[in-house]
């Protein structure tokens, strides 16, 4: 198991948790702009951290030695709450912002 692959999934991760939260903070200050900037830059560190992931997942579909490790869970663990986080961010932006579809769904 790749250690250096494990910690840029852990950064990015969190990172773009950090970011998502970010977003709803500019929200609630009607600052919608920057919130969808956040909201992006999210989504940039989440595409690192999935790719990051789907290489260590070849590697053991490979045959590389991967073994389970708390570091691996925690990793997996900051992944699925940074996804989790940044779609939850994206829909209350989109709610504080009042954006609809034709069919009056916020979006």
């Amino acid at each position: 198991m790749n250690e250096e692959q494990i910690f840029t999934l852990i950064l990015n991760a969190g990172d773009a948790r950090t970011l998502a939260l970010k977003a709803i903070r500019a929200a609630r200050r009607e600052d919608f702009k920057e919130a969808a900037k956040l909201i992006k830059e999210s989504g940039q560190k989440l595409s690192i951290a999935h790719k990051t992931q789907m290489n260590l997942i070849q590697n053991e579909i490979n045959g590389v030695d991967s073994h389970i490790s708390l570091l691996v869970i925690h990793a997996q663990d900051h992944l699925m709450n940074a996804i989790t986080i940044k779609e939850l961010a994206q829909e209350i932006v989109w709610m504080k912002e009042g954006i609809t579809d034709e069919d009056g769904n916020v979006h």
